[in-house]
């Protein structure tokens, strides 16, 4: 397949094969995404991790610092986080797919410190068809949004976490979403992402509505 050179915000369109049999064919396809600059400062793409047939998908932002010289996703602090907390929700964690709404780790460099940045919407936009051909080979019964990036790039940018957090809803919502992301018969569940737990001023209580939140997926995949 021919891939055009270019360093441009193109997105990803040109970059996702359109003959990928499963998910090991988009993940081997991935480290030559050129769709938007991001790619140029991260160490490497991290695509998603987990089994096809996974019941649960979990979507984040982003690859963090951690992340972004691992290769793989949800390894770092908040990833640690968010496996206690799906352990104190009661879901298996072999049942899960992980995976992020953006691909590369966005940062500014201060000093030698990485330090954190929001992906932009065009990020958001061009890093899209990765995750529309991840869910193309998945089957999930729960989708769990995790934090407003990632419910920007499933539910669109009118979508709030804190006002929704915690109640199940149809998944998708809409008949756009529905051609993009073809995972009925799914449910959705949004929370806030680990990373805003690590973040809080009281730790605890974020953490227990984390839980709490991953505790109504939980349920959900409990019929």
């Amino acid at each position: 397949m021919t891939r055009p050179d270019t360093t441009t915000t193109t997105g990803a369109d040109p970059y996702v094969p359109t003959d990928a049999a499963d998910l090991a064919d988009l993940r081997a396809a991935a480290p030559g995404c050129r769709g938007c600059d991001l790619h140029q400062d991260a160490t490497q793409v991290v695509f998603g991790r987990g089994d096809a047939d996974a019941r649960v998908v979990m979507v984040g932002e982003q690859p963090g610092d951690v992340e972004d010289r691992q290769g793989l996703p949800f390894v770092g602090p908040a990833g640690h986080l968010l496996r206690r907390a799906v352990d104190d929700a009661g879901i298996a964690a072999d049942q899960i797919y992980l995976t992020n709404a953006v691909k590369h780790f966005r940062f500014q460099l201060k000093g030698s410190r990485r330090i954190h940045q929001t992906p932009d919407r065009v990020h958001i936009v061009a890093c899209r068809p990765w995750l529309v051909a991840e869910f193309a080979m998945l089957r999930p019964e729960v989708v769990v949004v995790l934090g407003a990036t990632a419910a920007k790039a499933l539910l669109g940018p009118s979508f709030r976490v804190t006002r929704s957090r915690g109640v199940p809803m149809p998944w998708p919502d809409s008949a756009q979403r529905a051609r993009d992301f073809p995972v009925a018969p799914a449910r959705l569940v949004a929370t806030i992402h680990p990373s805003a737990v690590l973040r809080a001023d009281d730790r605890e209580t974020a953490y227990r509505g984390l839980v709490a939140d991953l505790t109504v997926a939980g349920k959900l995949l409990a019929g």
